[in-house]
């Protein structure tokens, strides 16, 4: 459910500044924010609400360990394009507003959570990265080292979470 009756071009709106160098990092940010939902600060600086950022971030983090749905499979030539960039994409930030061709809205796991739902899922799912590395390979980058997966997810994390904002 959009946060606002207008549609915010997530290309270019400003997102909050966030950046994590651990799952630790992410977990407290994660406290931080449940904080702020609790005392009714908690405000979207994107399209999605809070319940559906945590839901998508969750669900693309459960793609490692459960496997990706067959819709997630780009053609060759993307995979080689994305490849070459997998370091700039592992050290960040990702960019913003990006959409998946022949996705509908672009993108999967988006579907709106209650919020305890969707960060005990999140939370969850985060547990899981910290056990063990994804069975599966990276849709895109192919085999990743448990510390790239790490770093992918946190990357993932700095983009969505940077549309919430606690205040103060």
């Amino acid at each position: 459910m959009p946060a606002t009756t207008d549609r915010i071009d997530t290309k270019t709106v400003e997102r909050r500044p966030v950046k994590f160098t651990t799952l630790s990092q992410l977990r407290a940010e994660l406290d931080r924010l449940d904080t702020s939902y609790r005392a009714g600060r908690l405000r979207t600086r994107g399209n999605w609400s809070p319940g559906q950022v945590l839901n998508h971030l969750a669900t693309w983090l459960s793609y490692a360990y459960d496997g990706h749905p067959p819709q997630l499979n780009p053609p060759w030539f993307i995979k080689l394009i994305l490849k070459l960039r997998k370091k700039k994409f592992l050290a960040g930030p990702l960019p913003q507003g990006v959409r998946i061709p022949k996705i509908e809205g672009g993108t999967l796991g988006t579907e709106d959570r209650p919020w305890d739902e969707a960060l005990a899922n999140y939370r969850k799912q985060i547990q899981r990265l910290e056990a063990g590395p994804p069975p599966h390979p990276n849709v895109i980058f192919g085999p990743m080292s448990h510390e790239e997966w790490k770093q992918m997810q946190l990357r993932h994390a700095e983009l969505h979470l940077g549309f919430l904002d606690p205040g103060k």
